[in-house]
């Protein structure tokens, strides 16, 4: 397992960044990217670029940049990307619906093994190919080593949910609800309020 020291949290978020933007660039069969031509996509100034991906080791060429397959690879090994991870939704309405089908997650390596609710109309149908299970059961999905988890449910039930969560071993939280979320200090919780994101757009037009 890989281990880089002292590297600051805004670079790492950054990174999921680049791997997007390299991804992109795979498709437009782009073989090589320089760093300024990577801050078109990603909106950073190169010297940010070149200072992030020195945390990791040297990958760029002077006077070639970076090779954006290997770079790719790299990218998804120090985000532990490189291996499946296993993640479990809760909350099947219409936006944890959405968030089932979206097929974007398996571009990163995100696997939604289970779905939780607790509406009983909702509970033993299917999205896709996977049941629905009664949130009653989150407990059990300690004995899977689930690491990680999403909340797309009401966010008046959102501090039960993570609770539950946190109990049944889970480190790592999306959260998808306008809630704020009390967890112990060694879980990590990403909170995406969709009505804030849009509600500063308004400001550019």
């Amino acid at each position: 397992m890989m281990r880089y020291h002292k590297v600051p949290e805004e670079t790492i978020k950054r990174m999921p960044q680049y791997l997007r933007a390299l991804l992109f660039l795979r498709q437009q069969s782009t073989k090589y990217i320089t760093s300024r031509g990577l801050s078109e996509y990603v909106l950073l100034n190169p010297p940010q670029i070149r200072k992030d991906l020195s945390y990791f080791g040297a990958f760029g060429l002077r006077g070639t940049g970076y090779e954006v397959e290997p770079l790719i690879k790299q990218i998804r090994r120090i985000l532990k990307l490189d291996v499946e991870q296993k993640t479990v939704l809760v909350g099947a309405g219409r936006l944890g619906s959405a968030i089932a089908r979206f097929p974007g997650f398996q571009r990163y390596g995100f696997n939604i093994t289970d779905i939780y609710d607790n509406a009983g109309k909702r509970i033993g149908k299917k999205i896709g190919k996977i049941q629905i299970k009664d949130v009653a059961k989150l407990n059990k999905i300690k004995a899977n080593s689930v690491k990680i988890a999403i909340i797309a449910t009401p966010p008046e039930t959102a501090q039960q949910i993570a609770d539950a969560l946190v109990k049944a071993g889970v480190t790592s939280i999306l959260n998808l609800t306008s809630a704020y979320l009390a967890v112990p200090k060694k879980v990590r919780v990403r909170t995406v309020d969709l009505a804030m994101e849009l509600g500063m757009l308004p400001y550019y037009t």
